[in-house]
């Protein structure tokens, strides 16, 4: 399992080791003084600003600890540093509408907001409700966002590659819609690739682009030196130098005997791993580290070694195989016969005979690292100086790390649960947490509940996937055990929330009187939210009742304003009473925002209903394209065309109403049809 390192008997300790600095870390963050500059200005300049690099060479780093505090007391206003991945164990099934990249960047930037108020909301959105900020001579600043590891995007996870386009459109949205919006990307560089044919609609002319590559000899010295101001500690003439040349000395160990080379660059990861290392090695009343000291405190090879081991031990734990079959194939695989590095091809699903799962996970704990040559992904070592600790994790296994004080807790095991989710692993986000539910004791409800609320995410993850109904009812199933769980605990908004989750489950089956019993059950446990109430409204239309219906969800706009979800609910169900200028009406406020099929499904119904013929059949063929299997879609769709007069075609969209699965039809929809079939 992962654990951060211990610094605890060191609290003045000036080097972070393997995390990422933060912006807390900022007093000792050093040598990219000349990228924090370009960043900070590029950065509100440009409609789009690219930060790239290869993983592990610390752009994070740099945008939380070196750009972040530069642009405090500018005339600019910053949101928190926004990701694409979310993992969390709240119930999904509750957020309606959810584009899951759009999701997990607005509860970034909005950590506190309610989920199933982000749910309901696009880029544009968001942003719009923040209103324009303005500096104390009153005019407008600058809004800085920025989306770090933006290569979550383009991972090849087949259930969101369908979310991407529709969440950049959201971006190029909210950028038109804002012109003082700046939006900052980090990406690996091995990405750079498939960002290209977006940058042009995001940036509207020439991005700002910033490359990020290792330390050279210079910035290196600066890195290790410059933190121990304030420490009581400082480096004597040649000892720095000292240490920066064996961090630069590879040794290659061929067949005619060992050869060592100097390289011309330093890892930043590896400068950690080894300065931390020596820090906590040298006694603590010294205050002068000397050439001497590096000598007899400092030994590389050991230090990245440990580091080595930690991150197999903790892969082969998270992916389930064993350590020594883990370092045996990087042996085999990333050195060649003359102990220089080799390449691996990276395939669809393996590099190598591996799982891409597990070269994905050695690559974020800098230990490989990806580059793209004619088009073609290839893997390597992170760099020349893991060579003889690979080589020799073979030969000579070392002890393996421990980072932990004692056994992994069910909590720890849901937190990797929770990352491996985010990342579209989903036997092994299900294996670690139950695993966590496995080592719960009788007193953990909480950790118990949020397990069993994560068990039905991953059910519903699955859905996406195939073998929708039964993955429903599983989710179901997780989600009813995790109310009663919570029930137990007297948290009563979490259990409203939960069951929320199983009516829309409910509504997704086609079981509409369920929905309903369980969707009042939670607006009667959490009465002021609003997406609950919406919901509400959504299942009452959809079993017929919409004089209950509609004056529930003219509530939720009167209370909430302009809230998509709810505009949405009303305009189909107000397209579904032929009240089609009053539909048309809210059905057009939210144009544009999250394109939905039903949506755009029910429009084209009220335009038919207005005579606007050509383009409600141009709605009608979008609708349909965009989810030709979906009950509600195909429902509005045929009794668009029966009212252009095409009774022909739309007898048959209504049979393929009738034949939906993803959603079906509802019974009463079904009685609707049953005049065109």
């Amino acid at each position: 399992m992962t654990a951060a390192a211990a610094s605890d008997d060191f609290p003045l300790e000036p080097y972070v080791g393997l995390r990422s600095y933060t912006r807390h870390d900022h007093e000792r963050f050093y040598g990219r003084d000349s990228e924090t500059i370009e960043i900070a200005v590029r950065w509100p300049a440009h409609r789009l600003t690219v930060l790239y690099g290869p993983s592990g060479v610390g752009k994070t780093s740099l945008l939380h600890a070196g750009v972040l505090p530069r642009l405090e007391g500018e005339r600019v206003s910053v949101l928190p540093i926004g990701r694409l991945s979310h993992g969390s164990a709240f119930p999904m099934a509750a957020v309606p509408q959810r584009n899951p990249f759009t999701f997990a960047l607005l509860s970034s930037w909005a950590p506190e907001e309610s989920p199933m108020r982000l749910s309901g909301l696009t880029v544009g959105d968001f942003l719009h409700r923040l209103g324009t900020r303005r500096d104390r001579y009153g005019d407008p600043m600058p809004l800085l966002v920025a989306i770090d590891q933006a290569e979550e995007l383009f991972y090849d996870f087949p259930h969101r590659t369908g979310h991407r386009d529709l969440f950049i459109r959201q971006l190029v949205e909210a950028l038109e819609r804002n012109k003082d919006l700046r939006l900052l990307l980090t990406i690996r560089e091995d990405y750079l690739a498939r960002l290209l044919p977006y940058e042009q609609r995001l940036s509207q002319g020439e991005p700002g682009k910033v490359s990020l590559g290792p330390f050279d000899e210079r910035r290196a010295l600066t890195a290790i030196r410059a933190p121990l101001e304030g420490t009581g500690r400082s480096f004597a003439p040649g000892a720095a130098e000292r240490l920066v040349r064996d961090l630069r000395t590879v040794e290659i160990l061929g067949p005619g005997g060992p050869t060592r080379i100097l390289t011309d660059t330093i890892e930043p990861v590896a400068l950690q791993v080894v300065c931390s290392s020596l820090w906590r090695s040298c006694p603590q009343d010294l205050s002068v580290i000397t050439p001497e000291h590096v000598d007899r405190h400092t030994d590389v090879d050991r230090s990245l070694s440990e580091f080595l081991d930690r991150a197999l031990t903790e892969v082969a734990g998270d992916h389930d195989i064993p350590v020594e079959e883990l370092r045996r194939w990087l042996r085999a695989t990333f050195i060649t016969e003359l102990g220089t590095r080799a390449s691996a091809y990276g395939g669809t699903t393996q590099t190598a005979g591996m799982r891409n799962s597990v070269v994905k996970s050695l690559i974020d704990r800098h230990v490989l690292k990806t580059e793209v040559r004619s088009g073609s992904r290839w893997c390597e070592l992170q760099h020349d100086r893991l060579l003889q600790p690979v080589e020799r994790s073979v030969e000579q296994p070392v002890v393996s790390w421990n980072a932990d004080s004692g056994p992994a807790s069910a909590s720890q095991y849901l937190h990797v649960a929770g990352q491996a989710l985010a990342e579209g692993e989903l036997d092994l986000a299900e294996a670690h947490a139950k695993t966590a539910r496995s080592l719960c004791g009788d007193g953990d409800l909480r950790v118990r509940a949020e397990i069993e609320s994560f068990l039905g995410n991953v059910a519903l993850s699955r859905a996406e996937w195939a073998e929708a109904e039964v993955r429903w009812a599983e989710a179901v199933e997780r989600h009813r055990q995790a109310a009663h769980l919570y029930e137990a605990l007297g948290d009563t908004a979490a259990v409203g929330v939960q069951l929320a989750a199983i009516g829309r489950l409910r509504l997704l089956q086609g079981r509409t009187a369920e929905a309903i019993d369980h969707l009042r059950a939670a607006v009667a446990r959490v009465p002021h939210d609003l997406m609950v109430k919406t919901q509400l409204s959504w299942a009452l239309w959809n079993n017929g009742d919409h004089r209950a219906a509609l004056p529930i969800v003219t509530e939720v706009l009167e209370l909430g304003g302009d809230v998509t979800l709810a505009l949405r609910v009303r305009g189909e169900l107000l397209a579904d009473l032929g009240r089609a200028a009053e539909a048309l009406r809210d059905l057009d406020r939210i144009r544009g925002r999250q394109p939905d099929a039903t949506t755009v499904a029910a429009r084209a119904l009220t335009l038919a209903l207005l005579g606007e013929r050509r383009q409600s059949l141009e709605e009608v063929d979008a609708a349909l394209a965009m989810a030709p299997d979906h009950g509600l879609v195909a429902y509005f769709a045929a009794r668009a065309v029966d009212a252009l007069g095409d009774q022909e075609r739309a007898m048959t969209i209504a049979r393929q109403a009738a034949g939906a699965a993803n959603p079906p039809l509802t019974e009463v929809q079904h009685r609707r049809l049953a005049t065109l079939l």
